[in-house]
């Protein structure tokens, strides 16, 4: 869209620091497609953690990607609005949808009122004039009412034909089946085609198989064709090891596995149906190239050779063949491949468990044509019963459209403080704080690569309640101070349907809060850098004195192991130097204490001013520096790491911010008892003493002061004093030189 129509007249509101399009007319939503895209807030939102139903966003996202883009939610506006009189009515965002709001000017209005009528009556709400979105959306119930519903499936209870219902459930055994609208599992089309396929094919290949040339032993050639699957492989290495004896006679011995190997095997609770027993050849590899049936074989392959000279050896060869030979064994193999060739062609595998007889009955019988006739009449039914979707989808728009609409073309419900938006979370409760502006997120270390260029304070928190997967939240702190929040600290964090969850710091994004916060900063940083001076003096000193007593009583201790008296400890050297130097520094710091006292009282009544300058100076630059960050602060990026695409600058001002972050107040017309029982205690020796220091150094810069001006600050300034010339007469003796 290059540029905004001029036929309809838009109304624009500011705020954020930036103009947004007022959606309050059924015009506005007619003509939303003329508004240039360059003018709405969003461009794409995802349809995953939003407080709006999936299902609802699923609609509307056409094309099934994740997104919502303008092109789809213009769609679904424009579909909505061509259904409904008024379609102001879906800036309302009400739940119940009244029969008499649908257009029945238009033939698919018109189906729709009568597929919402056919829903309360199914409902057993015919008195009902609106239907909200759950009664829309109850499809068990409204499709259980009819058997026959256009959804493409039959169900044994479309029917009331005993064996019909039989057919539908065999088919339903082999294939699965499909879920119906109503819950009940039934048949599709396709599922009927490709039964009654394999029940033709399955007939075809069981009968094939009665034939002499495949069958060659009738019933009894499945078992005797298992038999000699079960041991070819291994009468295969059989006849080939003796092959190689045959060659060569040196080669036996290695053939028939060397005796260290046997006794790896007697070493261990020999049984016969040992896997290192059944890796060893079928019998003694001799150069006869004859394979023992009963006798002389391997222990782990015994009764599998008896069942193959049972099976197979005896019906083809005779009883009395205890023993074969390579070309026997071919022999043998050749008179059951047709049966294999057979059997691996096998069709219609997924009604086998029917079995034959009852195959050639369902085709020999007339239920073919009872359910192609049941399928035609439930596609004669299938516009009817899409209304009833459409009619479920109208009713989501009429809930939800106007949400959606307010956090995408405009973000008026996140700057209203009645509503909120649909990305807010839930608030977090913390550090004696609310924080409203809580967004969900899927990574906090991938979230907070793009959040930082919001220039707010982001706290990362993990939620966990019990019986619910964890969640990550990102939580905006917009008033207050950093002092307390780290990482660890917990709190309690409220989602939007009310449920409570535990609530821990995982990842901090800094950036100032508040000009307020950044005021103290300075004399924060200052007491919080003496203080840690202070803990690491005194943990050095407290190390030096703790070595030092060690050292005393480990001498003091070896001296008396020794027998020797312990000699006094003698007083410390007294040196002078050290103290010329300690009272050098005293003197340099009241020098310039007093210098500045003195500065600070020549200013007179100005007084005051000099104290703003000095704050001014200490807190001045970094509560600039805050202020400007303030002034950048944009929702933006939070919303664009979290897949949105935000295309103006939603900022989040001062005033705006004190609002999406509330600080512990007391109730109006509530009491305090200020007597703390547990306050510390007040020494006022102390205090007197900070008191007499004070005013003797105020004394004494007042003195200096006096002493540099030559009269106190409260006096006026004395005039300069006359200088008067003498005149010496012009016959005055000179004097002796």
């Amino acid at each position: 869209m290059a540029s905004t129509s001029t036929s309809h007249t838009w109304t624009f509101f500011r705020t954020g620091g930036i103009d947004q399009v007022a959606l309050n007319r059924g015009a506005d939503l007619l003509h939303l497609d003329q508004l240039d895209q360059k003018l709405w807030v969003a461009l794409s939102c995802p349809v995953k953690g939003l407080n709006l139903d999936e299902k609802t966003l699923a609609l509307i996202d056409a094309d099934g990607d994740g997104r919502i883009r303008v092109p789809e939610l213009l769609a679904a506006v424009k579909w909505a609005a061509a259904r409904v009189n008024n379609p102001g009515d879906l800036l309302l965002g009400k739940d119940s949808l009244a029969l008499d709001a649908i257009n029945t000017c238009t033939p698919e209005g018109a189906i729709l009122q009568a597929s919402a009528r056919q829903i309360l009556r199914s409902l057993n709400k015919e008195a009902d004039g609106a239907l909200t979105t759950a009664d829309a959306a109850n499809t068990a119930a409204i499709f259980s009412a009819s058997v026959l519903n256009g959804s493409g499936i039959i169900t044994p209870e479309a029917t009331e034909a005993p064996e019909l219902q039989t057919l539908i459930k065999d088919i339903i055994t082999c294939s699965g089946g499909a879920e119906a609208r109503s819950g009940a599992i039934g048949v599709t089309e396709g599922q009927i085609h490709t039964f009654f396929a394999d029940l033709g094919a399955y007939t075809t290949w069981v009968e094939q198989s009665g034939t002499k040339d495949i069958a060659v032993l009738g019933d009894a050639t499945a078992a005797a064709c298992s038999a000699i699957k079960a041991v070819r492989a291994k009468v295969e290495d059989y006849f080939a090891r003796c092959r190689m004896a045959a060659f060569d006679q040196r080669a036996i011995a290695a053939l028939n596995r060397s005796e260290s190997e046997y006794l790896a095997i007697a070493a261990k609770d020999l049984k016969l149906s040992a896997e290192e027993v059944a890796e060893f050849p079928l019998a003694r590899i001799e150069s006869s190239q004859l394979l023992p049936l009963l006798e002389g074989v391997n222990p782990a392959w015994t009764k599998a050779l008896e069942t193959l000279h049972k099976t197979a050896v005896t019906p083809i060869l005779g009883a009395e063949k205890t023993s074969i030979s390579a070309a026997e064994w071919t022999t043998l193999n050749a008179k059951f491949a047709a049966y294999e060739t057979w059997l691996g062609g096998k069709a219609g595998s997924a009604v086998e468990t029917l079995g034959l007889p009852r195959a050639k009955e369902i085709l020999n019988g007339k239920g073919r044509e009872a359910l192609d006739a049941l399928v035609a009449k439930d596609k004669s039914l299938e516009p009817e019963f899409k209304a009833i979707s459409d009619v479920e989808r109208l009713a989501r728009y009429h809930r939800d459209l106007r949400d959606l609409l307010h956090n995408f073309v405009n973000f008026a419900d996140f700057y209203s403080r009645d509503r909120h938006a649909v990305f807010q979370a839930g608030t977090l409760f913390l550090d004696s704080r609310s924080c409203d502006l809580c967004v969900q997120v899927d990574s906090p270390a991938a979230h907070a690569t793009l959040a930082a260029m919001s220039k707010a304070y982001i706290a990362y928190v993990e939620c966990a309640r019990q019986g619910s997967p964890k969640i990550n939240i990102a939580a905006c702190f917009t008033q207050g101070d950093s002092d307390y929040l780290f990482v660890g600290r917990h709190g309690v964090f409220y989602d939007r349907k009310g449920r409570d969850w535990d609530a821990t710091i995982t990842k901090l994004i800094d950036s100032p809060i508040s000009v307020r916060q950044a005021f103290f900063s300075p004399y924060k940083k200052v007491i919080r850098f003496i203080e840690e001076q202070v803990a690491k003096r005194a943990a050095a000193a407290d190390s030096d004195a703790t070595k030092a007593l060690e050292g005393a009583a480990l001498k003091t201790a070896d001296t008396a192991t020794a027998g020797k008296p312990v000699a006094a400890v003698g007083k410390p050297n007294f040196e002078v130097g050290t103290v010329a130097a300690l009272g050098v520094g005293i003197g340099a710091i009241g020098t310039l204490l007093g210098g500045f006292v003195a500065g600070f009282l020549g200013l007179g009544f100005f007084m005051p001013l000099g104290i703003i300058g000095i704050v001014l100076l200490i807190s001045g630059p970094s509560m600039l520096i805050a202020w400007l960050k303030l002034r950048q602060r944009n929702l933006g990026p939070i919303l664009d790491a979290n897949g949105w695409a935000i295309n103006g600058r939603v900022k989040i001002s001062v005033p705006f911010g004190t609002a999406l972050t509330d600080q512990a107040e007391l109730p109006k017309n509530s009491t305090r008892i200020l007597g703390d029982p547990y306050a510390p205690k007040k020494h006022p020796v102390r205090t007197w003493s900070l008191v007499i220091v004070a005013l003797a150094l105020g004394a004494l810069a007042i003195r200096l002061d006096h002493h540099r001006r030559g009269h106190y600050f409260w006096q006026p300034t004395p005039p300069p004093p006359v200088v008067v010339p003498v005149e010496v007469p012009a016959n005055a003796a000179e004097p002796a030189k």
